[in-house]
């Protein structure tokens, strides 16, 4: 199996993680130390002779530009994180990806249509939290359009974005981008969540989070937000072009445009959730722009 993935100009985050990631000496050694088996996270800080705590931080790096997985295992003491490596090379495009015209839609995590949760979920907004938590009946509230931050332990939320213009034009790809991470009570970083996306009710791909994010502030988070809770997410990628779909440039499968019918109705559904046979239903964080690390929200777009 080819584990080469493909990047251009255009992926500038996923780009700006690999180049973090690549950086340090160490990060490298993990890398060779991965080429021939699996390591969890101690046995890699005594290969490298540095605390485990430093090497958990650069196993992190790692994971969030793609280039390892992990998985979380029964220890005698609680659990373990077994360290695979999951891309065998690399080909970044130096040239900016010919777009054409792009059609951008913004859509506030606030507006979705429909929905079903369970706890642990909730809605704050830049100012505070709307109504109470763990109660899926205020998903209903109006007030959930200033939502800036979204929570559930499973479920979905589906949004319905505009396609007036892919009647009049040739559609090349669509692509729809989120700031999300798994979902406890507080954070958590060892809490794994099989995260997908739906577009027109048809499986994009899952996205296997590895934690609900903490330990930092989320660059974005407004003051009153305390510190023990979840902080940021991951900006990650699903696109759909003619040969299959992809996930952070990386093809997931064959599933081209035409299979996902996007001008038969008068809108786009996006929906994100947690499937119901998911292997790890670590539920989801949903961020807007006021919330995380990125200053956006869900945002899709269509290239022509």
């Amino acid at each position: 199996m080819d584990r080469t993935v493909k990047y251009n100009l255009s992926q500038k985050e996923q780009l700006a993680l690999i180049g973090k990631a690549l950086s340090s000496e160490l990060r490298l050694r993990i890398l060779s130390e991965l080429e021939e088996r699996a390591y969890n996270v101690n046995e890699i800080a005594e290969c490298l002779q540095i605390p485990a705590s430093s090497a958990a931080l650069h196993v992190r790096v790692l994971e969030e530009a793609g280039l390892i997985e992990t998985e979380l295992r029964a220890a005698v003491r609680g659990s373990m994180k077994i360290c695979r490596k999951k891309v065998d090379g690399i080909f970044i495009d130096l040239q900016q990806e010919e777009e054409g015209e792009i059609d951008e839609i913004h859509m506030p995590i606030g507006n979705y249509v429909d929905y079903h949760v369970e706890p642990t979920c909730g809605i704050v907004s830049q100012d505070g939290y709307i109504d109470v938590e763990d109660e899926a009946s205020v998903f209903y509230n109006p007030a959930r359009v200033n939502a800036k931050l979204i929570w559930f332990g499973n479920g979905y939320l589906e949004y319905r974005f505009p396609n007036v213009t892919l009647k009049k034009k040739t559609l090349r790809k669509v692509e729809v981008s989120a700031e999300i991470c798994s979902e406890d009570h507080e954070y958590n970083m060892d809490w794994p969540s099989d995260i997908t996306l739906w577009i027109n009710d048809v499986e994009v791909g899952t996205w296997e989070s590895p934690s609900d994010f903490g330990g930092r502030r989320g660059k974005l988070n407004p003051a009153w937000w305390s510190s023990d809770k979840t902080q940021y997410g991951m900006l990650k990628n699903w696109c759909v072009k003619k040969d299959g779909s992809f996930l952070d440039g990386e093809k997931i499968s064959d599933a081209g445009l035409e299979k996902y019918n996007l001008s038969d109705k008068d809108y786009i559904s996006v929906k994100i959730g947690i499937k119901e046979d998911a292997a790890h239903k670590g539920g989801i964080n949903i961020f807007g722009d006021g919330f995380g690390d990125y200053p956006q929200d869900i945002v899709l777009k269509l290239s022509y």
